[in-house]
């Protein structure tokens, strides 16, 4: 149900016309006699019910001025409430949306923090790869070195047994050809 609020201006107009028909009213002690729309409206038949027919105009106007004047707060009450109905709704749109921007920006955060957790992974991984390549190839040369000494002390040893069999049969020629 909408409740559609008349022109300001025509709502101001009547709230005055009904205040001052009220003043009007109960400003006058001859009520029956200075009001032609009381006259028509209450016949006056005998004092007693014209004063009574005057007292319920009296009553009527004060109560419609009441009404009006009643009816203007609540309308400016109304529009105060749909206008900050207007500004929530507003707001909650507005927040919605962030909050959407919000959940994207966090489930895309999300998706980079596991990335990057699976490239520290696959880092470590390597890091721990090239520490054991690292260490097997220390082995390899540390054996290849102990065998190049070794091999070495073994040629040294075996150049200096044949220049010691060289030298006996240099020895043993110059000793054969002295007696020759």
């Amino acid at each position: 149900m909408s409740l559609k609020i008349d022109d300001e201006g025509d709502r101001i107009l009547a709230d005055r016309t009904a205040g001052i028909e009220t003043r009007a009213i109960l400003s006058n002690d001859n009520v029956g006699k200075s009001d032609p729309i009381s006259a028509k409206v209450i016949p006056a038949q005998n004092p007693a019910q014209a004063s009574s027919g005057a007292d319920t105009l009296v009553k009527t106007r004060t109560d419609l001025s009441e009404a009006q004047r009643s009816r203007g707060i609540m309308q400016a009450r109304l529009q105060d409430a749909t206008n900050d109905l207007q500004q929530l709704r507003l707001q909650s749109a507005t927040d919605r949306k962030r909050l959407g921007e919000l959940n994207t920006e966090k489930a895309t955060l999300a998706i980079r923090i596991k990335d990057r957790d699976e490239e520290l992974k696959g880092k470590a991984k390597l890091l721990e790869n090239i520490h054991d390549e690292t260490v097997s190839l220390t082995l390899q040369l540390n054996m290849a070195e102990d065998r190049a000494q070794k091999l070495k002390k073994e040629n040294e040893e075996l150049v200096e047994r044949w220049m010691k069999r060289m030298g006996k049969e240099a020895d043993a020629m110059n000793e054969a050809s002295k007696f020759h």
